[in-house]
């Protein structure tokens, strides 16, 4: 099994991701230093206990995920639950790599690419702030019958229930997706004319909005929406260097 060094792979990701392109909520790349050599890396959407936990019994040398530890506007005190993760991240020396939005915009293996390939869309174009949100419609060129077809779809997909607010008999043809919790694109996607609107949360003003507007809403969970970013990002670095990649997916309904 080959192994590089810490500081190669933060390189291989940054370029990967281009994070100086971002206005982010908190640091992307490196977050936590570990061991220089790095022989065994393991994926996730969040850096919890349970992650870190799970990372350890693999025995891996570093951790990549899309929620980091550190954001903007937090306590900066290490305590409860902070303590806990830093804890053991420093006792066995594993290095933490986090990308927010860098990993939600990757034209082919963020969390928006990767969503929009398990759910047959294709996207054309690129709305929203920080161009973070995708538009385009099914990759078959094809349409959904109704909206309520669409919404089993992605449950169908996703194997969890989603929220739908909007018409459920309209026809849908052009569809914008945002993962996580990117409500706050819904009127952005109805101004570039989409048809429905997938993201992983919604929020209590965007039921009026979408009834008002004719635009159907449909919510499939955070984690649901970016289980798919960290690990094909991480799998196609650790290709390069021949590292061995595990994806842990910790359970999480929101």
């Amino acid at each position: 099994m080959n192994t590089t060094t810490r500081q190669e792979l933060l390189a291989a990701f940054d370029m990967l991701m281009q994070p100086g392109r971002f206005k982010d909520y908190g640091p992307n790349g490196l977050q936590v230093e570990g061991k220089t050599q790095v022989c065994r890396m393991v994926s996730g959407v969040t850096a919890s206990l349970a992650l870190i936990e799970a990372a350890i019994d693999a025995q891996a040398d570093a951790i990549f995920v899309h929620h980091g530890l550190f954001w903007r506007g937090q306590d900066g005190r290490v305590t409860g639950w902070m303590k806990q993760r830093l804890a053991l991240l420093l006792a066995h020396d594993i290095s933490l790599f986090a990308y927010h939005l860098p990993l939600d915009a990757h034209p082919e293996l963020g969390n928006n690419a990767q969503l929009g390939l398990r759910l047959g869309l294709s996207a054309s174009s690129c709305f929203g702030e920080q161009s973070l949100g995708f538009l385009g419609g099914r990759s078959d060129g094809g349409s959904f019958a109704t909206a309520g077809d669409l919404a089993r779809h992605i449950e169908n997909t996703l194997k969890r229930p989603v929220t739908q607010v909007g018409p459920v008999h309209a026809a849908i043809k052009k569809i914008a997706w945002c993962s996580g919790g990117a409500q706050g694109y819904f009127e952005p996607a109805i101004a570039a004319g989409a048809d429905a609107f997938i993201t992983g949360e919604i929020s209590e003003p965007q039921v009026h909005v979408a009834r008002e507007m004719g635009v159907t809403f449909i919510a499939c969970g955070h984690h649901a929406s970016e289980r798919y970013g960290a690990p094909a990002v991480a799998s196609h670095v650790a290709a390069q260097f021949g590292l061995h990649h595990q994806f842990i997916d910790i359970d999480n309904p929101a």
